[in-house]
């Protein structure tokens, strides 16, 4: 470990040992550190509680932003992500409206304590979990089937626990002094509805048809309205994505608010639109995957009973993530590109925007939506053309 990152590590742990001090009245003392990796922007540690006296568990996972001049404007090319401070406190107040669920619809860590100055988040440790990213890879088919089905029955049960509580979620931002930070997910969603068509045509020479573009206007809506409102940490990639003895937790909640929840399960079958990561997904899968979801919802949300109805719906979620992962990664935007190069399943944007607008045409041609599949089917034929002669 070198000096460097030696002091900032010692430096976070220090400033977690005095968050924990002001919350239990006395000294606790964190040894151990593990680094867990982060965005980059972050340091994110796994630390042993010695002399615990206070009944906090065993260890504890410490998560700081880093806030320099340079950091904070190179945060505003990640996707997802406005600047270091509405990051931190939109993650700061999921996390505060998700451990007050009640303890079986939590969809992920605790948060034991947290200081919106420092930047900082004490949460509990999910254990020895691994990510999904390593059971994706993985040789085994079975096991990966099973997690994925785990995976759309968790965002389920998440989204059926917390219909209806959208007031206790913006309460929270209030309270930091959030509610006049945009949402930075919706707020590019709507910006990718002017700029993807003239990013077709300036790099592909496509242009999109007037029913394609009023599609796109009524999908993009889903970030902010809808009819399936429900609390998403959104960013669901691979890799924010804990499989343990529990079933499947998500971390990393920089994106959460309330949204529709079609859009978290398309979120999977797009391949996960917000960083590089490709699954294959055969469609039967991908439809075993909704009906998991389904399953957990159709409760709360009973016309999805209705399978013309639920199609209409992942076809309108899988265009809205389309569009805005086209918009984040068909420019050359070198710095967006890298900060997302280095998840577990990355892959090159060619490959990625490539199955994300093929899979779009499958499902709108199972849907017997002829303009979005036409459309959908001659935007990846360009893909395929431009990228071949690259």
């Amino acid at each position: 470990m070198s000096a460097l990152v030696a002091d900032r590590v010692a430096a976070v742990v220090a400033a977690a040992q005095t968050l924990l001090a002001k919350r239990m009245g006395g000294r606790v003392k964190l040894v151990d550190p593990v680094e867990l990796g982060g965005s980059g922007r972050t340091t994110v540690l796994r630390v042993r509680v010695a002399d615990n006296s206070y009944s906090l568990p065993r260890t504890l996972i410490v998560k700081q932003s880093r806030i320099s001049a340079g950091e904070q404007s190179a945060a505003g090319s990640e996707p997802g992500v406005a600047s270091i401070d509405s990051a931190f406190l939109r993650e700061a107040v999921s996390y505060q409206f998700a451990t007050a669920l009640a303890r079986d619809h939590r969809p992920g860590p605790d948060l034991l304590a947290h200081d919106l100055d420092e930047r900082l988040l004490i949460l509990t440790d999910l254990g020895a979990g691994v990510r999904m990213t390593s059971v994706l890879r993985g040789n085994d088919e079975s096991i990966a089937e099973n997690s994925l089905m785990a995976f759309a029955q968790a965002l389920g049960r998440m989204h059926a626990a917390t219909v209806g509580r959208e007031s206790d979620f913006v309460a929270l931002l209030r309270r930091a002094e959030l509610a006049h930070h945009t949402d930075a997910v919706a707020a590019q969603a709507k910006v990718a509805v002017a700029r993807v068509p003239k990013l077709l045509e300036q790099n592909l020479g496509i242009a999109v048809p007037d029913e394609v573009l009023e599609a796109s206007r009524r999908c993009e809506l889903l970030f902010t309205n809808g009819r399936l409102r429900a609390f998403s940490p959104s960013d669901l990639c691979p890799d924010n994505v804990i499989v343990n003895d529990d079933g499947v937790r998500f971390l990393d909640y920089e994106w959460g608010g309330f949204r529709d929840a079609s859009l978290d399960i398309a979120y999977a079958l797009v391949s996960f639109p917000g960083c590089l990561c490709h699954v294959e997904l055969p469609a039967d899968r991908a439809q075993a995957m909704i009906e998991a979801w389904r399953s957990e919802v159709v409760g709360v949300w009973p016309f999805l009973a209705d399978d013309a109805t639920l199609q209409r719906k992942m076809l309108n979620a899988q265009l809205a993530w389309v569009w805005l992962t086209t918009d984040w990664f068909l420019p050359d935007d070198h710095a967006r590109i890298a900060a997302v190069r280095e998840h577990g399943m990355s892959v090159p944007r060619s490959v990625a925007l490539l199955s994300r607008w093929a899979a779009l045409a499958e499902t709108a041609a199972a849907a017997e939506n002829s303009a979005i599949a036409d459309f959908a089917e001659s935007v990846t034929s360009a893909l395929e053309t431009r990228w071949s002669l690259s």
